[in-house]
């Protein structure tokens, strides 16, 4: 007679944690795509009156500290 159990597949491993970190990675992906994208567009002047260069843009766009 089979028995059925609950057992997690592997050590840790969650089907839906695995699909949430994924839905987490393309939300910050897609959070630094729109943001470049929208600091690219500005002026360097209006990027200027912000306290940036467009040499900021990439770290602004991954979260990083500037200054």
């Amino acid at each position: 007679m089979a028995s059925i159990t609950n057992r997690p597949l592997g050590a840790g491993f969650s089907a839906t944690r695995v699909l949430s970190n994924l839905v987490a990675q393309i939300a910050i992906w897609n959070d630094a795509r729109v943001t470049r994208k929208a600091l690219s567009s500005l002026s360097n002047r209006e990027l200027d009156d912000l306290g940036l260069c467009r040499g900021d843009i990439d770290d602004i766009a991954q979260g990083r500290r500037i200054g």
